[in-house]
């Protein structure tokens, strides 16, 4: 007799109730996803970023492919989508030509479907895209340019400066130097906006500072010869020479400052480079631009964190990053977490999150953006090495100052953003 022990059997209400319970979990998780994709409102469900810059001209090496590819690290780095929506990157050379930059962003906002432009290089150029930015009220991140009217008379609602501006580039690089004795100025400065504001903006600091501006010389973008500028320069028997230029045209203007003798002997001047970037010592040589003051918002060898992300950086382009490159990571990802904390690209709720969220990462610690659009952070004064105290490659600043964000840049009530209530 065979014996056998019959399966168990779950009664017809028992398996009942179990279904019952699994389809209303699964009716909840359905309503829960599609409640969730409906709050998520991605327009043409693609996010589109921009950047438009100086791909091959004198401000490639300092803006360029560098910042387009941090901004691509940004982008790979949040997982190349958010909110389930893919994000795409545009990058276009307006060959430093206002009407280009413009067109371009006319035609990318009306018919390109691009959510927001992280960068636009030179300062020309970026004063056109705003006009276009505020006519279509989208969102606009500047990184590379330097005139700090973009959040003063021409600030809107959408706009963020979020690397440096004039003011505090003049701020705080005129003031340690006449504060230090040099009290005579003469500037040589590049003939576009970016130029004029930065000399503006130094020629003050000097004057509040006791010193003298002694007269000016304005050049061409991408000047070739620097000779007239510097014969200019040193018959005015300043003691400084400030630089309010940039890119190719500050490294340019220093080597054939040596060349002409303006930084040796008995009667040398001093050249203070009121922008400059570490790629612009990299391409000058610590021979030369060793002693030099200069101001930056980012140096790659301050700590571990920006030692971690630079070396990544240097690993896909083979140089280390500026503060420009820097910031354009830096505010793509908060562009894109602001997306993503809003659950829409839609510009006024996306730029509500950006500005109520503080900026903690490898560039910035409690950075925060003002209603004006500025974005607030320590600035750094930095001392060139050097070549005796370089001590492996891209070692070029030894830190003098760390200056606070509120110290550093133009304090909201002297702002003239028509924004600000008074």
């Amino acid at each position: 007799m065979s014996h056998f022990t019959p399966l168990t059997s779950t009664p017809r209400s028992a398996l009942q109730r179990a279904c019952r319970a699994a389809c209303i979990g699964l009716a909840i998780a359905a309503a829960t996803t599609a409640a969730t994709a409906q709050d998520a409102r991605i327009s043409d469900d693609v996010v589109r970023l921009g950047i438009l810059t100086d791909l091959g001209g004198p401000f490639a090496d300092i803006t360029g492919p560098g910042s387009a590819a941090a901004i691509q690290m940004a982008i790979d780095d949040f997982g190349g989508q958010v909110l389930g929506k893919k994000i795409e990157l545009l990058v276009v050379d307006h060959q430093n030509k206002a009407d280009i930059a413009a067109s371009k962003a006319r035609e990318w906002f009306d018919t390109g479907k691009v959510d927001a432009i992280m960068d636009v290089a030179v300062s020309a150029p970026a004063l056109a895209v705003l006009e276009v930015a505020k006519q279509k009220q989208k969102v606009i991140v500047f990184n590379g340019p330097g005139t700090d009217r973009l959040t003063g008379d021409l600030c809107m609602p959408s706009t963020v400066h979020y690397v440096y501006d004039t003011y505090a580039l003049a701020n705080v690089t005129a003031s340690a130097i006449t504060q230090r004795g040099g009290k005579d100025w003469f500037f040589i400065t590049a003939d576009y906006a970016f130029g004029h504001s930065l000399q503006e903006q130094a020629s003050a600091v000097v004057t509040a500072q006791g010193g003298k501006v002694l007269g000016s010389a304005r050049h061409p973008i991408g000047a070739t010869d620097f000779a007239s500028f510097l014969i200019s320069a040193q018959n005015s028997k300043a003691q400084v020479i400030g630089l309010a230029n940039s890119g190719g045209d500050t490294v340019n203007t220093i080597k054939a400052a040596r060349e002409f003798g303006l930084t040796q002997g008995k009667n040398k001047q001093t050249l203070a480079g009121l922008l400059m970037y570490i790629n612009d010592i990299h391409a000058i040589g610590l021979r030369t631009a060793g002693g030099l003051m200069l101001t930056e918002a980012f140096y790659w060898d301050m700590n571990p964190e920006t030692r971690a992300w630079s070396k990544r950086y240097f690993e896909k382009m083979k140089k280390m990053p500026n503060m420009s490159q820097a910031g354009a990571y830096s505010s793509t990802m908060h562009y894109l977490k602001a997306v993503q904390a809003a659950k829409t690209d839609d510009t006024a709720k996306v730029m509500a999150q950006m500005k109520a969220t503080p900026i903690n990462d490898f560039f910035a610690k409690n950075g925060h953006i003002r209603e004006d659009g500025r974005m607030v952070h320590d600035m750094y004064l930095f001392e060139v090495k050097s070549q005796a105290e370089s001590k492996y490659p891209w070692d070029y600043y030894k830190l003098v100052a760390t200056v606070p964000g509120d110290k550093a840049f133009l304090p909201l009530s002297q702002s003239k953003c028509p924004m600000l209530k008074k």
